[in-house]
């Protein structure tokens, strides 16, 4: 049991510090973008696949576990 618990604490952490690296390169990128002027531009290109991706993801929220298992046809 001990080695369980101990495995999942260094999951935890593995993936705890791979979102602190994601979100610090994501900031990063936002700063270098504001010095250099271009943050609306890229705000103006990243826009409509935001909106595509939060639309799927709604429509996969609606739809269920359920839903998405017919479609792929298992189960």
């Amino acid at each position: 049991m001990e080695r369980y618990l101990d495995l999942m604490l260094i999951r935890f952490g593995i993936l705890a510090g791979g979102l602190v690296v994601l979100a610090l390169v994501v900031f990063a990128v936002a700063v270098a973008l504001k010095r250099r002027g271009r943050l609306d531009q890229a705000r103006r290109y990243a826009d409509p696949a935001l909106r595509a991706a939060l639309r799927a993801a709604a429509r996969r929220l609606e739809d269920g576990p359920a839903r998405t298992r017919q479609r792929d046809g298992r189960r």
